[in-house]
This record gives structure tokens, C-alpha cells and sequence, in this order.
């Protein structure tokens, strides 16, 4: 059954509680498949079936819940995406920030305006003087003899105008700063669920319906020996320290996006482009495929293209993590965002928009930062049942309080209501719900300046989990770019005499013990025993000066003619000898009779030789002799080359042997991977010898080689057998099958293949040691995460008792609602601060 995947802005959660609702109502609407509720994010991801529910009922079942939902903006692009939440961030941070100065303000003028209405009867215990909040007690006692000196003015006005006063002030501070608590509350409370604003709203609202109760009908205390006294300070209090809290909070949520915001903010505004001859600046939005743009020194590269005029070396690193400069000519491709460095450039404009490589990433680590760890589930189920029981606690507290101590007629009402509302404000879930989807987000914003893109937190949990790393060879532990590393040139011996022109210049090529053939006469010399017999030392040096010069001289020529050849191959052992002859500024020739043989090499007439190039094969269809090299094709072959026969006019000549080299950084990546107690294979389909060879230069003790495609994938499943936990790691092309069974597939890519369908990790760099760094880093997120979930945990397990007045009995400490709120709301800001920490993590590359 075909099916779709939404993700719509969700507003007004603002604790694991309104997460685990939100989830559920969704995870039980009919057609819903899945759904992934980030409390960071402030999004919903929903996988639903089209056929029996749309995106529009799923906005109108979260907002039954009393939640704030709607559709996402049609062809937004990421950019778009993310400025607008930028916005919407910066809003709240600014909301929240004015709404905690001025309740703070207020709540302290209602501290100070309360003390008049502390009298000293009220403070004795037979008059129930134990005030309900003690910190307030405290700060009453403490401060109302400084209060009395500077302010005695306050003393003589009437307690109820004080009392009518602060309780408008009070009902102005939760109707304003605090309105949000008492709807959301209420909207729970009616589709019958419980959440943070649920404990605040009955905390507070208890506090000043009792204050209420005590200014208007103050004998309903008197009568039963309890002073009426009021607590409207310490509910503005209260809620001013939750709106701090949540400032601060939503302060560091935005240093959790910085990475995000900085890859959003490479794009340009404007492109200079070539239209109609002549150069104009564009928006960047108006720039169309097929477009000539250019780019001059220092300015950042507008849009993806490729160059068609001019040469510069481009910094890559927001994309990359190289701090290279990477240099770039006329057919290579270049990347919006990056900046050029020292050259001018034209290039034309490919990939736009939504398909451009920014968007591909800035789009790849929203996903990633609004999915969920596994290890989230752990907070969800708890707090899916915490709010219920905590509410329960707080009435057990009242009771048990009420009953121990003098009841109604004595301190034991205020001392019970102050612990039940003191437990009900500590345990506010906050810090569950931040835990683990704050840890993800810096996490994966720290990978993607570094080069890695993590698509998710259960690919970031599983990365931590594991205990073997499987690497494909080409392109991976190699360069994946086949190059020429050996010429061996055989000895050519020819009698005096004649031959045609096709054997003379055979003969001419090399001759790499020291025959060298007269070409004039046809007679040669021993220079062996010249060499012995020789008295004169300078006469000694110029011999192996001009050996020396003369075998540059043959092996060049030898060059000129293969490469003329090969040039008109299309195989890649063909090309690595084209690149290495130009690169030895060989002049290619016209090449005659030119014929292909698959999967074995080619022939052509050259300068009138006859040259066949290829494998041993095609030698020995040719009836060509290679067993007088066999000690150098044995050498070759033990060190991971592919030897390419070379014959000329049916002789064998040389042998030109081309690799695939070990990347620069495989060796010391491998080490760090062992070093991190993994277990490091192999897997290629190459042949053996080759593939022991090139794992013996990388440190690799583990190889399978030999291996089809389908074959990488029942290697991965036998690996998985024996209980390993296994990383493959591929180009992400070839590797697919294997990548994609894999407990945590890693596409090592070239800085444009972003978005590998197949696998968990893409590293943008083309370096195994980004393998170690994501590993690394999934393990200190892990760590984080777990820290920040046990803080979350103990914070309540310890807090909650306390409130509850465990410790009075022995030590005479309670916990005033007002400290319980200060703790609460900073409990989560320790939480997002503990996550803020990897934002620096170095992972030691």
C-alpha cells in the first residue's frame, strides 16, 4: 500500500510529557504508520497511508490535544526552512525573555509589598504562622526590619488594599506571562492526559485560589486557627523563574542549531551571470541551469556548476572538514557555498535550488535532528506515566503532612499544602524530554562541519554500538584511481646486420643490463668489461651518468609509443598510462591499424612498430614469450600491481605495471579504528595476492577477497551471525547491498555524492580516517546523552522526596515551592548546556 511521509510544525510542547502525548494521539490515528515527535525540532514526522487518513486530519489531531499544528509550506526549500525557524526561535527567545524581566519585576515588588502583611501573630505556630513557602518565610524575617527602616510608609497602608492589590497583580502575571501554563493545562486536561504545564498550572493555581480564599473570606481561616495570610509573591515568583528557565532554555536550543544556521547561511544572495554578452547581477533564485557565472577572487561560489574557463583552488572546508584549498581547472565540478580562493573563473550553472548540494545537506541534517535515538524511548515511556504519578505523590504529600502534624487546627494545612505544591512544581519532566534530542542535534551539526552527515540518532546511537568496521578496498582504502608505478624495460640483444626499420627501432628502446646497440654500425661491446678494466674514476661516473640518462631517454620513448596507443582506449589502466605519459610531457604520435581486444588490451602501428599492449592473455594468443620477466611479474604480483604487457613487432619489450594506490591516510585511520578496540576487515572482489597486498600496506590483518557483490552482502551476514556489531563502509554505489545490511552503512564520498540512499553515514571527505571521527563521535554523544538522562532521573528521584519534607523530621529541611521552581526550570538549561559541549568535541584526527 503505497505511502507518504509529513513533517508538520508542531508548537506549545514544552516537555517530554506533551512529546509522549503528541506521539501517541498521532501513533493511534488510523492510517498513521509512524510517527516521530521531536520536542528540539518542534516537528512531527509522520509516515501515514493516503488512502485512509491526510496531512490535514493529522494537524487537526494534534491540535485537539490542545496543541498548536499546521501544514508545512509547499515548495519551501530548505534554506527557506530554516531562516523561517530561525525566526520563529529568535520570536520565542525574545517572548520569553520580556515575559521573565517583567513578571521578575513584579514578583519582587510583590515580595516587598507582602512583608506588611506577615504581622507577628501571623508567625506564631498556634496562629498556623508557619508559612506555607519557607524561603518566603525566610526572606520576610530577615528582611522586614531593613523593609520598616527604608520604607515605613508601606507599613501604614491597609492590609487589604495590599491584599486586593497583589492579588490583581497576581491574576495580570498569570493571565499575561503565564496564560500558556493554564490553556495548555486545560486542554490536557479535557482529552484526558497530563504534562508539565499541567503540575505548574495546578502548583500555582492552588497557591492563589488558597490566596484568594485568605483575602476574601479571611475568618474561614481565623475560625479554625490558621492565619489568613496570602502567596501571591510566591506564585509570580514562581512563574517568573519557570520564564527564566525557559529563556535561557530556548537561548541555548539556538547554539544547538549553529551549525545548521551556518551551512543555511553559505548560500549567496546574488550570482554575477553572462546574459546577452554582457555581466549582471542576479538573485540567487532568479539563476537558471545553463547559466555562465562568474566568480572572482574571494567571493563565495553562488550555485553548483562546472568550469569552463580559468583555474582557482576553492576552500571546501563548511562541507568537507578539509582545510585544504582543493584545485579546481576547466572540466571540474564546484559547490554553492564554497569559497574561492586566488583565481578567476567561469562556470556553468548545473544543479540549482532544492537539487543543489547545500540543500541536499542542510535538508539531510534537518532530517537527521528530528528524528530519535532509540534510547529516547526509555524518557517517552517514563514520562508517558510520570505526570499522573507525580500528581498522586503530591496529594499523598498533603495527606500524609496533614495527618502527622496539628491537622486543620494547627501548622499542619499550610506545612502539607506547601509540600504538595513544591513537589508538583520539581517535578516537572523538562529535562527528560531535552535529554536526548539535544545531545543529537549538536552532535550532528558538530558532524557536518567536520564533513560527516549522520542521517539520524539511531544511526548516531547504533555507530556507538560497534564492534566491526568492514572496508571495500577500491576507493575506499585505495585512491580508486588506478596509476602507473613500475616500468620494466627488458634487455634487447640483436646481431649485427640489417632488419627493417620495425625491428631497429625495437631494438632501440632499451637495454636495461648494459647492452647498448650500435645503431650505426650494428656491432656492439662489451661495457660490462669496460666497466672492470676501466682505470679512470671519471671515466667510471660518466658511464653511469650516461646509462642513466639514456634509460630516461628509452623509457620515454617507450612512453610516447604505448600512450599513443592507449589514447584511443577507453579502459582505465589505459587512461593511467595516458595521465602518466603527459605528466612526463610525452608527445603522443599518430597511431595506424588501431584494434581493440576486450578484456585483454590493444594493438597499433606506431611510427612504424608494431605494438601490442595488455594482459597475459593476449600475449599468449599472440605466441609471446613473458617467461623471460616471470621473476618481475612475480614481484608485481606480490605487491598488489597489474602488470600490462608491452611487445613490439612480436618481441616482448617491457612491462608497464599500474595500481591502485593506498590512500595517504589508511594506514594511520586503521590504526585508530584498532586503537578503539574494533575489529578491522577487508572485503573486495579483487584477486588474493592483490588483496593481501594492499591490506598488509594499510595494517589491515583480515581480508576476504574474491567476493561478488551479492557475496559482500552474505559476509556482512555471517559477521552479523557471530554477534558483531558491523559497519560497511563503500562508495555507496557498488556497495549498496552490503551497505544497506549493515547494522550502520558509511559511503565514503568525493564531496558530491550527499544523500546515499543505502547508507546511515555519508562522509563528504574521501578519507577513512572520517570513519574513526564518526565512530568517535556517535560514543561521546552516547556518553552525553546517557549523562544528561541520568541527571534528568536524579534530579527527580532525589527532588521529589525532598520536597515531599523526607528530610524534616531529621534535619528540619523542606524545599519551598519557589526553590523547587528555580530548580526545575535550570535543571533543563544544565541538561542543553551539558549538550553544548560537543560542539567542541575533538575527535582526533
Amino acid at each position: 500500500m503505497k505511502e507518504e511521509r509529513i513533517t508538520i510544525p508542531v508548537d506549545g510542547m514544552t516537555c517530554a510529557s506533551c512529546q509522549a502525548t503528541v506521539q501517541k494521539v498521532l501513533e493511534k490515528t488510523p492510517g498513521v504508520v509512524d510517527a516521530s515527535v521531536n520536542l528540539m525540532m518542534k516537528s512531527a514526522a509522520v509516515t501515514y497511508q493516503p488512502s485512509a487518513t491526510s496531512p490535514q486530519q493529522l494537524v487537526d489531531t494534534i491540535r485537539s490535544r490542545g496543541y498548536e499544528a499546521k501544514l508545512p509550506v509547499q515548495n519551501e526549500s530548505a534554506f527557506d526552512e530554516q531562516e523561517a525557524r530561525d525566526k520563529a526561535q529568535e520570536e520565542e527567545f525574545r517572548d520569553l525573555r520580556l515575559k521573565a524581566i517583567v513578571t521578575g519585576i513584579i514578583g519582587v515588588l510583590a515580595m516587598i509589598f507582602s512583608m506588611p502583611l506577615m504581622t507577628s501573630d501571623s508567625m506564631q505556630p498556634g496562629h498556623g504562622g508557619a508559612v506555607a513557602d519557607p524561603f518566603m518565610q525566610w526572606t520576610m524575617t530577615s528582611l522586614t526590619p531593613m523593609l520598616k527602616t527604608l520604607m515605613p510608609w508601606a507599613y501604614t497602608i491597609p492590609h487589604a488594599v495590599l491584599s486586593y492589590g497583589l492579588m490583581l497583580a497576581t491574576l495580570g502575571v498569570m493571565v499575561w506571562a503565564g496564560r500558556h501554563f493554564y490553556t495548555r493545562a486545560w486542554a490536557s486536561f479535557r482529552h484526558h492526559a497530563a504534562d508539565m504545564n499541567t503540575l505548574i498550572a495546578v502548583g500555582t493555581g492552588a497557591a492563589f485560589v488558597y490566596s484568594v480564599i485568605a483575602t476574601v473570606v479571611p475568618e474561614f481561616f481565623l475560625q479554625r486557627g490558621v492565619a489568613p495570610d496570602v502567596y501571591y509573591e510566591a506564585v509570580i515568583i514562581i512563574i517568573a523563574l519557570i520564564l527564566t528557565g525557559n529563556a535561557f532554555e530556548a537561548r541555548a536550543k539556538r547554539q544547538t542549531a549553529a551549525s545548521l544556521r551556518a551551512l543555511a547561511a553559505l548560500q549567496p544572495k546574488t550570482a554575477r551571470v553572462v546574459r546577452n554578452n554582457q555581466e549582471m547581477d542576479i538573485a540567487i533564485d532568479q539563476v537558471t541551469q545553463g547559466d555562465v557565472v562568474i566568480v572572482r577572487p574571494g567571493e563565495r561560489i553562488p550555485v553548483d556548476g562546472e568550469i569552463i574557463s580559468g583555474a582557482s583552488s576553492v576552500d571546501e572546508s563548511m562541507l568537507t572538514g578539509e582545510s585544504i584549498p582543493v584545485e579546481k581547472q576547466q572540466g571540474d565540478s564546484v559547490i554553492g557555498g564554497t569559497i574561492n580562493k586566488t583565481g578567476a573563473f567561469q562556470y556553468r550553472a548545473t544543479t540549482l535550488g532544492a537539487d543543489s548540494v547545500l540543500a541536499h545537506i542542510v535538508k539531510l541534517m534537518r532530517d537527521a535532528q528530528g528524528s530519535r535515538a532509540p534510547i529516547q524511548r526509555l524518557a517517552d515511556k517514563i514520562s508517558s506515566v510520570f505526570v499522573p504519578i507525580v500528581i498522586s505523590m503530591a496529594i499523598l504529600t498533603f495527606v500524609a503532612w496533614f495527618v502527622m502534624t496539628d491537622g486543620v487546627a494547627g501548622v499542619g494545612f499550610v506545612r502539607a499544602f506547601a509540600a504538595s505544591v513544591a513537589v508538583l512544581i520539581i517535578a516537572c519532566p523538562c529535562a527528560m524530554g531535552l535529554a536526548v534530542p539535544t545531545a543529537v542535534m549538536v552532535s550532528t551539526g558538530r558532524g557536518a562541519e567536520l564533513g560527516i552527515l549522520i542521517k539520524g540518532g539511531e544511526a548516531l546511537q547504533r555507530a556507538g554500538d560497534l564492534t566491526t568496521v568492514v572496508l571495500d578496498k577500491t576507493g575506499t582504502v585505495t585512491e580508486g584511481r588506478p596509476v602507473v608505478t613500475d616500468i620494466v624495460v627488458r634487455d634487447i640483444v640483436r646481431a649485427s646486420g640489417g632488419g627493417n626499420p620495425a625491428e631497429r627501432a625495437s631494438a632501440s628502446i632499451d637495454e636495461r643490463t648494459g647492452v647498448s646497440m650500435n645503431k650505426h654500425t650494428g656491432e656492439h661491446t662489451d661495457e660490462h668489461t669496460d666497466k672492470h678494466t676501466d682505470k679512470h674514476t671519471d671515466e667510471h661516473t660518466d658511464e653511469h651518468t650516461n646509462e642513466h640518462t639514456d634509460k630516461r631517454a628509452r623509457e620515454s620513448r617507450l612512453l610516447e609509443l604505448v600512450a599513443s596507443i592507449e589514447a584511443s582506449s577507453e579502459h582505465p589502466l589505459a587512461d593511467a598510462i595516458v595521465r602518466y605519459a603527459k605528466d612526463q610531457n610525452a608527445e603522443l604520435q599518430p597511431v595506424e591499424q588501431f584494434q581493440s581486444y576486450t578484456g585483454r588490451g590493444a594493438s597499433g602501428v606506431v611510427s612504424g612498430s608494431f605494438l601490442l599492449i595488455g594482459n597475459a592473455k593476449l600475449m599468449s594468443e599472440h605466441d609471446i614469450d613473458v617467461s623471460t620477466l616471470s621473476s618481475e611479474i612475480d614481484r608485481l604480483g606480490h605487491e598488489g600491481k597489474t602488470p600490462m604487457y608491452v611487445a613490439i613487432n612480436n618481441s616482448l619489450a617491457a612491462i608497464i605495471a599500474v595500481a591502485d594506490p593506498v590512500k595517504a591516510t589508511s594506514l594511520d585511520a586503521v590504526k585508530r579504528l584498532k586503537a578503539m578496540n574494533l575489529d578491522v576487515v577487508m572485503l573486495t572482489g579483487d584477486n588474493r595476492h592483490t588483496a593481501d597486498a594492499i591490506a598488509k600496506q594499510a595494517g589491515i590483518d583480515r581480508v576476504i577477497a574474491e567476493v561478488l557483490p551479492d557475496g559482500k552482502v552474505a559476509e556482512v551476514k555471517k559477521l552479523q551471525q557471530h554477534g558483531k556489531v558491523v559497519a560497511m563502509v563503500g562508495d555507496g554505489i557498488n556497495d549498496a547491498p552490503a551497505l544497506a545490511q549493515a547494522d550502520v552503512g558509511i559511503a565514503v564520498g568525493s564531496g558530491t555524492d550527499v544523500a546515499v540512499e543505502a547508507s546511515d553515514i555519508t562522509l563528504m571527505r574521501n578519507d577513512l580516517q572520517g570513519v574513526a571521527s564518526a565512530i568517535l563521535l556517535s560514543r561521546r554523544t552516547m556518553r552525553t546523552t546517557k549523562q544528561n538522562l541520568f541527571w534528568a532521573f536524579i534530579y527527580n528521584v532525589i527532588g521529589i522526596p525532598i520536597a515531599a519534607g523526607l528530610l524534616y523530621p531529621a534535619f528540619g529541611i523542606l524545599l519551598s515551592p519557589i526553590i523547587a521552581s528555580a530548580a526545575m526550570a535550570f535543571s533543563s538549561v544544565s541538561v542543553v548546556t551539558n549538550s553544548l559541549r560537543l560542539r567542541s568535541v575533538r575527535l582526533g584526527e
